[in-house]
């Protein structure tokens, strides 16, 4: 074993977890095979770092990722209970290929290095092609520390395609909700915010109406299951508040999932009022005062 220089502030992208009795052999000591699938799990956070839902994001770039080569270095063992940090980097993007490095951590100490050299590749002949060039973009400006997301506010014409998109698929297609029930002619009317990523697509949308004289009202919030956790609802739901300020009013209300309760009590709503059922799925409504200070989009 020799030692290695690299460190943990090497990384921007982390994903942190506890061994698991399952994963120590004999020794004592995690297997070694479990470190290759530890990164294999952080990559993934990689993905939702960039911003990126990895299925779409490959359909839209015409390819995917195939593995062509795992080498692992050892320095040190993880024991059963033991918190880790696993940080991924990408190191390099050549013509077709895309070198990822990757450190295992117990606190500041390295314990394992792993390279992962990726291909993309034709999905069905597994052919390798050039990666494109919006890929190579995401990487850069992930690892330069670029913002890897777009806040977008206007009306239905200019957001309805991406913002209908993302209310299909949680609403529609993971909720189950009838998709004659989503749509109404309120889009038209009302404020809309998205949220999209470096190729443009849509991750996360919410409406704002004028519910009564002073008051308005935010629903279809909704953020792509898999990168829910990573404040593009929080975005969302600021930039509704603030266009609500925008247009003079002193109280927002909105019918908030009894399931997404504290997400919104965090934002400064407060329950009013029984629960009560939309769609077959246990809403309650909340509301939050709002400054009487009008502020500027």
């Amino acid at each position: 074993m020799t030692d290695s220089p690299l460190q943990k502030n090497n990384f921007r992208c982390f994903h942190r977890l506890r061994v698991r009795w399952a994963e120590v052999d004999m020794q004592k000591i995690v297997f070694n095979a479990h470190y290759l699938m530890y990164i294999d799990t952080a990559v993934a956070d990689y993905w939702r770092a960039l911003a990126v839902p990895y299925e779409s994001a490959m359909q839209a770039l015409g390819g995917d990722i195939f593995v062509k080569k795992a080498s692992m270095e050892y320095f040190a063992s993880a024991r059963y209970d033991d918190v880790l940090d696993i940080g991924v980097r990408c190191e390099r993007v050549g013509n077709s290929s895309m070198q990822f490095v990757a450190g295992v951590f117990a606190g500041e100490q390295l314990l394992v290095r792993g390279e992962l050299l990726y291909v993309f590749a034709n999905p069905h002949s597994q052919k390798a092609m050039p990666v494109p060039v919006a890929l190579r973009n995401l990487f850069e400006q992930f690892e330069s520390g670029q913002q890897m997301t777009q806040l977008q506010v206007g009306d239905w014409s200019s957001l309805g395609t991406a913002c209908s998109a993302v209310r299909t698929a949680v609403f529609v297609q993971e909720q189950g909700i009838p998709a004659e029930m989503e749509w109404d002619a309120a889009d038209a009317l009302a404020v809309h915010a998205l949220v999209c990523n470096g190729l443009g697509q849509g991750l996360a949308t919410g409406r704002l109406l004028q519910h009564a004289p002073g008051v308005g009202r935010i629903g279809r919030m909704a953020v792509l299951r898999v990168l829910r956790g990573g404040n593009l609802g929080q975005g969302v739901l600021s930039a509704l508040t603030h266009a609500a300020q925008a247009c003079g009013d002193h109280e927002l209300i909105l019918h908030a999932q009894t399931s997404a309760l504290g997400f919104y009590a965090k934002a400064g709503f407060t329950p009013r009022g029984a629960g009560f059922e939309e769609a077959g799925i246990p809403h309650i409504e909340m509301f939050k005062i709002l400054s009487t200070t009008r502020a500027k989009l």
